[in-house]
């Protein structure tokens, strides 16, 4: 039995007259277009609901009994319902003639669209210019409603396809997986999503969040990820103009100075992450985009370079403090032009503040396609290692409870040939991994009581002696050993029961397989500090 998606009632049907337009010669040329790859869909996997609708065509019911629309061009003789006059402009005689009180599907004026919006059927240069156009954005629900009658009427009426790339947007659903509608009164007022989070954050959580062509379960939580990373970057921003001599960032020409490997390694990851974004955005997964975006600017960017930078700002050297000035500069503005278009406001904001004298708004400037000539292998090989050997004392630091304001000694062997490359780093491991000593040697001794790790080959030691209570360590990691057990316990009992396997969303049994994976880590680590402990 057929229900009414508005009403939620079984549908009553009813015997009425209806005009009809037939539909299967039309349909050839719109159907050869998107199976020839003239017209192509993103993602493809639409082509087969648009190939079952096509295939299968029906007449087009194309008349509806509604108070408002356009008309149906039908009259009707006033002595003789029979005799029919149908044109656009109506019999020369009106006084004899009735017009057809029904009107027109909506969709039969929105088919025209793509060309009656240059006033066709008139022949002027707006329609020269604009038509075929390039791509259409739209929804999955109405491919056949509007995408596929465009393209019928397209081929009709001007024998052309009327765009070359078709890009289907998410759906946002709510919690329960309904779409979003007024009229069930499941959707969020955009304007009080933009008062809390802000115009921008909301634009750039929700393009986050919606994969290419999936539906996406609506979260405020990835609002809140778009409100915080607008706000990292202002941050960001606002600290590397403080850090500029007068405001301004230093004229330097940064391909004919010689740079150091950090200032090489974030101008080479610039570069490689504005080719990713534009094959993205060629691909039209702007969901992907927007995540080389993010992942850039909040760690490359804010997490690595501007710390390093500041042992550049607050140091003696004058001329590495100018070099880390306007590479910073550099940077923020790329970061600003890939981003405007996600964000259009608070980059137009913070562009005003960096930009040039002779430079134009933001919005006008020319687009950041990436930079060959930065393309730095050596220093991204050398700034991984620089990474991996700060983030595993970091670890240690953190898994091992040091507080936060006591340095630790580093021990590192079997350097093999990276020993003047770790040396060049020195300053920066002392301070970004609060190193107070750093020895560096082939065969040296692994200190007492000392934590483990290793990177790319290299024994890592970092000895505790008198920076932690080992007796009340210990007891702290042998309860938190005992929580572990207990809770991967439960998870993989849930895992093996085959009434969850079998029931459970796909979701939820992916959350349980991460959750088992992170506390399997998470226990190994414990475990590794306690027998060193012992």
């Amino acid at each position: 039995v057929g229900y009414s998606e508005r009403g939620q009632v079984p549908i009553e049907y009813y015997m009425s007259e209806q005009w009809y337009l037939k539909m299967d010669e039309l349909s050839k040329p719109a159907l050869k277009a998107v199976n020839s790859g003239q017209i192509k869909f993103h993602p493809d996997h639409w082509k087969k609901t648009y190939n079952h609708w096509m295939e299968n065509i029906k007449d087009w019911c194309i008349s509806r009994q509604l108070w408002w629309g356009h008309q149906i061009p039908v009259w009707y003789h006033n002595e003789d319902s029979t005799q029919l006059h149908v044109s656009v402009d109506g019999p020369q005689d009106p006084d004899n003639w009735t017009q057809d009180e029904d009107v027109l599907d909506t969709w039969a004026s929105s088919w025209l669209w793509p060309f009656s919006v240059h006033s066709w059927p008139e022949k002027n240069q707006s329609l020269t210019t604009f038509y075929p156009t390039d791509a259409l954005v739209t929804g999955p629900d109405i491919i056949f409603f509007w995408v596929a009658r465009m393209i019928m009427s397209g081929y009709e009426f001007l024998d052309d396809l009327p765009f070359k790339d078709v890009y289907f947007t998410s759906i946002l659903r709510d919690k329960t997986g309904k779409k979003f509608s007024k009229s069930l009164g499941n959707s969020p007022d955009p304007f009080d999503l933009f008062k809390e989070y802000g115009t921008d954050a909301v634009r750039f959580g929700v393009m986050l969040m919606a994969p290419q062509g999936l539906d996406v379960l609506f979260s405020n939580s990835r609002l809140e990820v778009g409100r915080n990373f607008m706000n990292k970057i202002w941050n960001a921003s606002r600290f590397v103009q403080m850090n500029l001599e007068g405001g301004k960032a230093p004229v330097i020409d940064l391909k004919s100075v010689e740079l150091d490997l950090p200032e090489r390694w974030i101008l080479s990851q610039l570069n490689q992450t504005a080719i990713k974004v534009n094959r993205q955005l060629d691909r039209f997964h702007f969901n992907e985009a927007a995540k080389a975006i993010y992942e850039f600017t909040w760690s490359d960017f804010c997490d690595w370079y501007i710390e390093i930078a500041k042992t550049r700002f607050y140091g003696e050297d004058a001329e590495k403090a100018n070099v880390a000035r306007a590479v910073s500069v550099h940077v923020i503005k790329g970061i600003l032009r890939l981003l405007h278009p996600y964000a259009p406001f608070i980059t137009e904001e913070l562009w005003a503040h960096f930009r040039n004298e002779n430079d134009a708004d933001l919005i006008v400037t020319l687009w950041l396609n990436g930079d060959s000539s930065f393309e730095d292998k050596e220093a991204d090989d050398s700034i991984t290692l620089l990474k991996d050997i700060i983030t595993a004392v970091r670890t240690i630091r953190s898994g091992m409870n040091v507080p936060p304001g006591k340095k630790a000694d580093l021990v590192i062997r079997n350097v093999n040939g990276n020993k003047t490359l770790i040396e060049s780093f020195d300053e920066i491991i002392r301070t970004l991994g609060k190193v107070d000593d750093m020895t560096l040697g082939r065969d040296l001794k692994k200190p007492d009581q000392s934590a483990t790790a290793v990177v790319q080959k290299m024994e890592l030691f970092v000895p505790l002696k008198g920076l932690i209570d080992s007796k009340q360590e210990y007891a702290r990691l042998s309860k938190r050993l005992s929580e572990l057990e207990k809770h991967l316990l439960g998870v993989r009992d849930k895992l093996e029961n085959k009434n969850f396997m079998n029931s459970a969303p796909a979701n939820v049994i992916e959350n349980e397989k991460k959750k088992l994976q992170d506390m399997t880590a998470e226990f190994e680590l414990v475990k590794a500090n306690l027998e060193m402990l012992q």
